[in-house]
């Protein structure tokens, strides 16, 4: 069993490796033995946001409810012939992840199912299903059991699953509602999206990083260049779609380039390891 729950967490790697270099670079500079149980919680997410948003010749809402039962049947068994989750079923028993954040994260998937008008509500519980409990799974890990830090730190990782989501609706606009007739933010209308609109979902996400931060540097030593490290990745592609018109938005997919994510990632390990972030 040993064998086989490596290799099905082997297989979360290579899934992490192939659809997020950023990721990736985070969870290299996360202490070793986080590694493993952080590859499986990206490993069954990434499945999950992949049957909603790109297997369009196929029956979505048939194979995410398959992609549910499974999950829920490798949870309580303790096995899954399918290895992102047999991977993810034992992280979530061994850190005692809540199966709440699990209801969570499907039930906004299957959000993505249906054509939404998003109002606050809806965006809120969206973004807390598809991101906010993401950050909740991580710190799960982080905090190896230890429950009063897991509860100060609930907020500031909720923030940060928040900032990033919302940073990914802004570059994603285009290709959201092109592909996949989806505009999250509350009463936008794409046709219309103007520059006063984009000023202030950006001020709600600098109040999301803001609060997040002050989460990092309270968290466990072998988990803080790591979350850092995305932390300032996703600043400076904010910081990026910050400097451009809404036209731009809607014209393109911003990006940061692998050149300028390795020098953020030497510029984070010199500050993480001067004390200075």
């Amino acid at each position: 069993m040993e064998l086989f729950k490596q290799t099905c967490l082997k297989c979360s790697k290579i899934i992490t490796e192939a659809y997020s270099t950023s990721f990736t670079l985070g969870i290299k500079t996360l202490d070793r033995k986080f590694h493993a149980p952080i590859y499986a919680i990206y490993g069954f997410v990434r499945c999950a946001d992949e049957i909603v948003d790109t297997f369009h010749d196929f029956d979505k809402r048939k194979l995410l409810a398959d992609f549910k039962k499974q999950t829920y049947e490798a949870i309580e068994t303790g096995i899954s012939l399918n290895p992102v989750l047999h991977a993810f079923q034992a992280v979530v028993q061994e850190y005692k992840i809540d199966t709440e954040y699990i209801d969570a994260f499907l039930k906004s998937m299957e959000m993505d199912l249906d054509d939404h008008v998003y109002d606050r509500g809806l965006y809120k519980e969206y973004i807390y299903g598809s991101a906010e409990v993401v950050g909740l799974m991580c710190l799960k890990v982080f905090c190896e059991g230890d429950a009063e830090m897991f509860e100060r730190l609930k907020k500031p990782a909720c923030s940060l699953g928040a900032a990033f989501q919302k940073v990914n609706f802004l570059r994603d606009m285009q290709s959201d509602y092109q592909e996949r007739g989806r505009v999250y933010f509350p009463k936008v209308d794409y046709l219309n999206f103007s520059n006063n609109c984009k000023v202030e979902i950006e001020a709600d996400i600098l109040q999301d990083f803001d609060e997040a931060y002050k989460g990092i540097l309270a968290l466990p030593s072998g988990a803080r260049m790591g979350v850092y490290l995305a932390y300032v990745y996703y600043l400076k592609l904010f910081r990026k779609i910050q400097g451009l018109p809404a036209t731009r938005i809607l014209m393109e997919r911003v990006r940061v380039p692998d050149n300028a994510k390795l020098a953020i990632l030497l510029s984070s390990y010199v500050k993480y390891r001067f004390n200075v972030i």
